[in-house]
């Protein structure tokens, strides 16, 4: 397995699209235009790989909203899910947030609360799917 950084441009942008339409339109039902939200080109991004095949990505924006993880179906309970959130906080701590937050699907809040995450708020809806806002505090502070 590997993760790369990457923009969303060239050959990259096209497997990234294609693991996202795959988790995300097909598998979970999210219409492609709040899928495709436009923030893509000014985001960084990770592709994971195993095997030499792009398995997995996920995107941080400059304010440190990490979201659209996404790993194809075969590939899940392999610990790369977690790869990619962690390269992606690591990619916002290089890019001087002091905080990472995301917009958990309800099912995954166990997953990133392993990771060092807390849930706050109240849950909601998005793309008819539940959620929950979590954060994790990120930088020289806390030895990240």
């Amino acid at each position: 397995m590997s993760i790369v950084n990457t923009s969303f441009s060239g050959a990259n942008k096209a497997l990234i699209n294609a693991i996202r339409k795959e988790v995300f339109i097909l598998e979970q039902g999210v219409p492609p235009e709040l899928e495709f939200d436009g923030l893509d080109d000014t985001a960084a991004h990770v592709l994971a790989f195993v095997n030499d095949q792009p398995v997995g990505t996920g995107r941080v924006l400059a304010d440190g909203h990490i979201g659209r993880i996404a790993v194809l179906r075969d590939c899940r309970g392999q610990g790369l899910g977690a790869e990619i959130v962690l390269a992606l906080v690591d990619e916002a701590a290089k890019a001087g947030c002091n905080e990472v937050y995301l917009g958990a699907q309800k099912h995954a809040v166990g997953f990133y609360e392993k990771l060092g995450f807390v849930a706050y708020g109240e849950d909601f809806m998005d793309a008819g799917i539940p959620h929950i806002h979590m954060k994790m505090s990120i930088g020289a502070e806390t030895g990240a």
